[in-house]
């Protein structure tokens, strides 16, 4: 997402401070403490690398990055330039999916296509609090603005699109059209599936996106309230740039990579950075993915989004993730030792 300058020195200062809170520790380790590491094909990493890297500015970044595009061994240029980071702070990791969805959809409304997709109202600046999602659903603050940049046929996954931030549209003829994150209304989301569970409605290991769109779709009036239970409202704006064979736009503003691209919180994880991954649980994953992407449930240095693809195969893979283990941060040299943190004497 792109904010203005003033936005992003905030999150900047803000990130720096959180990483160098007292309550995070960084421990370099040994590649061959990394689970499984020969057996990945970093070869794979190292294309999603070349992706955003020369977005990176940083000296040793910039340095990196120009090596790579000199297409070396990819396990030996991350092994030679780059030392594993372990970033804690307290909090267990987990491991969650997100995926591009795709829609059925108009650029005109019709007794099908009824609910639109808007694009943000120009006197919503830098995630400023506006309107929350009932009245923005109900009211008529939109009503004859003109910014519907589409018209979908279901609200569930109108919602469940905002939720993964970007997303493709299948128009009548065939074509696609691809929105991203265009901005919010800046309320906090809300999970409508922790308010499930705390209804009592389903355990813990029971929800996941399936689940609430069927739960949704079975209680239509229940269902709409529950949906409003969330007063945050994501916008979009049209992509127009990013082929329909390449990912979605993530954070850097950069096609994302299915099953090398990550979404991590840039307040412990830099952005482009590559990521070791060991998730546990029912289908193990070990793999080297880089940072390139964040969202709004991503809180913390050991948390993560593993993006899983386009399209409701994908999405059904996403919703069932998650899942326990670790992730360690691959950093330049230098940085990395003189980010570890002291021993206590």
């Amino acid at each position: 997402m792109i904010r203005g300058l003033i936005a992003a020195s905030l999150i900047a200062i803000s990130s720096s401070l959180a990483a160098f809170s007292s309550d995070v520790t960084h421990t370099v380790v040994d590649f061959k403490d990394l689970n499984d590491w020969d057996k990945d094909t970093h070869a794979k990493a190292l294309e999603a690398f070349l992706v955003t890297c020369p977005d990176l500015k940083d000296p040793d970044w910039s340095a990196l990055c120009a090596l790579a595009q000199q297409k070396p061994d990819a396990k030996g240029f991350f092994e030679l330039f780059f030392r594993p980071v372990l970033i804690e702070d307290g909090d267990p990791m987990l491991f969650t999916g997100y995926f591009e969805p795709e829609l059925s959809g108009s650029l005109y409304p019709s007794s099908r296509y009824r609910y639109p997709v808007y694009r943000t109202p120009p006197e919503i600046a830098n995630n400023q609090l506006w309107y929350p999602r009932r009245v923005i659903e109900t009211g008529n603050v939109m009503t004859g603005r003109g910014l519907e940049i589409a018209w979908v046929d279901d609200p569930v996954e109108l919602f469940f699109l905002q939720i993964q931030g970007s997303g493709r549209i299948k128009l009548p003829d065939g074509r696609m059209l691809r929105v991203g994150y265009g901005g919010a209304n800046g309320h906090e989301y809300r999970s409508i599936g922790a308010e499930l569970v705390r209804r009592g409605i389903f355990e813990p290991h029971q929800v996941s996106a399936q689940v609430i769109k069927n739960w949704v779709r079975r209680n239509p009036a229940l269902g709409q309230e529950l949906l409003w239970f969330n007063p945050s409202y994501v916008f979009f704006r049209k992509i127009n740039s990013v082929p329909p064979e390449l990912g979605p736009l993530g954070a850097m503003n950069r096609s994302v990579t299915t099953g090398r691209t990550i979404a991590v919180d840039p307040a412990f994880v830099p952005l482009g950075a590559p990521v070791w991954i060991e998730k546990e649980g029912a289908d193990p994953m070990r793999r080297l993915m880089i940072a390139q992407d964040t969202g709004s449930a991503i809180k913390g240095a050991q948390r993560a989004d593993i993006f899983m693809g386009t399209g409701d195969q994908a999405g059904r893979l996403a919703g069932r993730l998650r899942d326990p283990g670790r992730m360690i941060t691959l950093l330049p040299i230098q940085r990395a030792y003189a980010m570890e943190t002291e021993p206590d004497l």
